[in-house]
C-alpha cells in the first residue's frame, strides 16, 4: 500500500490566509519536507501545530539528491507534506521534480489550495483575466530576457511574471522596449502584507518608476498583444466588443478603454463608433 504526497499551499504574507487543512496536514503527515525548515518553524509556531512526523529540507540545491528518498518513503506508505516559503509548491518553487517522480511510481498526489501570488496579482491588476501565460522568472542576463520576451511578444493572452526586486528595473525596461511603452501592465509588491502596493500604468512609466528602486515580493502583469490586423476592425465590431463588455459589467468608459487598448487604436475612435451606433438606432440624422 503505497503513500500520500501531499502539496500544500501557505501563506504569501498574511498567515491567517493558511487554508484550515494545513495545520492537521503538518500535524498529521509522516514526513514534512520543507524548503526552509526555519521558516516552517515560525509557521507552525504561529498555526499553534508541532509536527509528530519527520521533518526534512527540500530545496533548490538538494531537491536532485532528496527525491529518491522521499519517492521510497511514499512507497513504503508513508503520508508527505510539501511546504515551500510561500505559495504553492512547484510553481516556480521545489516540487515539480518530486511530483513526476510520484506520478511515475503510480503514487497518490493531492494537494492543500491555499493562496497563490499568480491569481491574486491577475485579480488585482485590472488586466483581463479570462485566459492568461504564467511565465515564472525571465532569465538573468539582459540577451537573454530579451529574447525570451520576443518570444512572447505576439502572445495575446495576458502574462505573469515573477521578478526580484532588484531587477524589476531592467526588466521593465526590456519589456517596453519589446511590447513597447504604451503597453499596459501592473507591478504588485508584497501581496497581501502590510505594505502591498499595486502599480498600473504603461510600461513605458513603470520602468521609470522602478528605476528610483523597489522593495519586495514582486509579481508583474502584463496585458497581451493587440490582435494582429485590429486597426482595420469596422465600427460595428468596436461596438459589439463595447457592448460584450458592457454586459459583463463594466462601465462604459473602460469597456471603451480596453477595446481600443485590444485594438491598438486611440479611445476617441471607439468612442466615436459607439455613439454613432447609438445615434443610428434612436434613428438620428
Amino acid at each position: 500500500m503505497t503513500g500520500t504526497l501531499v502539496l500544500a499551499g501557505t501563506p504569501i504574507g498574511d498567515i491567517s490566509d493558511a487554508p484550515p487543512r494545513l495545520a492537521a496536514e503538518l500535524a498529521g503527515a509522516d514526513v514534512v519536507a520543507a524548503e526552509d525548515t526555519r521558516r516552517l518553524r515560525r509557521l507552525t509556531q504561529a498555526l499553534g501545530v508541532q509536527p509528530a512526523g519527520r521533518v526534512v529540507s527540500y530545496f533548490e540545491g538538494n531537491e536532485a539528491a532528496r527525491t529518491p528518498e522521499l519517492v521510497e518513503a511514499l512507497a513504503g506508505g508513508a503520508r508527505v507534506l510539501l511546504v515551500t516559503d510561500a505559495g504553492m509548491p512547484s510553481v516556480s518553487d521545489p516540487g515539480y521534480r518530486l511530483v513526476a517522480a510520484a506520478v511515475e511510481k503510480d503514487i497518490k498526489v493531492t494537494a492543500v489550495p491555499g493562496p497563490s501570488a499568480v491569481l491574486t496579482a491577475l485579480a488585482l491588476s485590472g488586466l483581463p483575466v479570462d485566459r492568461f501565460c504564467f511565465e515564472g522568472f525571465l532569465p538573468r542576463k539582459a540577451g537573454e530576457r530579451l529574447s525570451r520576451l520576443r518570444e512572447v511578444a505576439d502572445e495575446r493572452r495576458t502574462l505573469v511574471y515573477f521578478e526580484a526586486p532588484h531587477r524589476l528595473d531592467d526588466t521593465l525596461a526590456a519589456m517596453a522596449e519589446v511590447f513597447g511603452t504604451e503597453r499596459r501592465a501592473a507591478v504588485c509588491r508584497e501581496l497581501t502584507k502590510t505594505y502591498e502596493e499595486v502599480k498600473r500604468g504603461p510600461l513605458g512609466e513603470l520602468a521609470a518608476w522602478a528605476a528610483e528602486g523597489v522593495r519586495g515580493e514582486i509579481t508583474v502583469v502584463v496585458e497581451g498583444a493587440a490582435e494582429k490586423g485590429a486597426e482595420e476592425l469596422d465600427a460595428a465590431e468596436l461596438v459589439r466588443r463595447v457592448q460584450v463588455r458592457e454586459e459583463a459589467g463594466e462601465r462604459r468608459k473602460e469597456a471603451i478603454a480596453a477595446v481600443a487598448a485590444e485594438a491598438g487604436i486611440p479611445k476617441r475612435d471607439v468612442f466615436d463608433a459607439v455613439v454613432a451606433a447609438k445615434n443610428a438606432a434612436r434613428g438620428a440624422p
